[in-house]
């Protein structure tokens, strides 16, 4: 969730939580037979954000992001 700081009833300021879920809706498939540590791709969320993701990353799953750096953050 959010939250929404007001001075004298105006919103001065939104906080974001660290990280948010969001789904992917794109992915290319990893490579068959890439094993190497740290190996990424990249993911379109439903956002339209493109983040980069470890391969065994699939469309339709949910994923947490940074709201600070925008990054993957793990699974949902």
């Amino acid at each position: 969730s959010y939250s929404i700081l007001h001075v004298d009833d105006e919103p001065v300021q939104i906080v974001l939580p660290a990280s948010i879920e969001m789904k992917v809706v794109e992915s290319p498939e990893g490579i068959k037979g890439d094993t190497a540590s740290n190996v990424q791709k990249p993911a379109t969320l439903e956002t339209g954000l493109t983040v980069q993701v470890p391969l065994f990353i699939k469309e339709g799953e949910l994923i947490k992001v940074s709201t600070v750096e925008r990054t993957y953050q793990g699974r949902a």
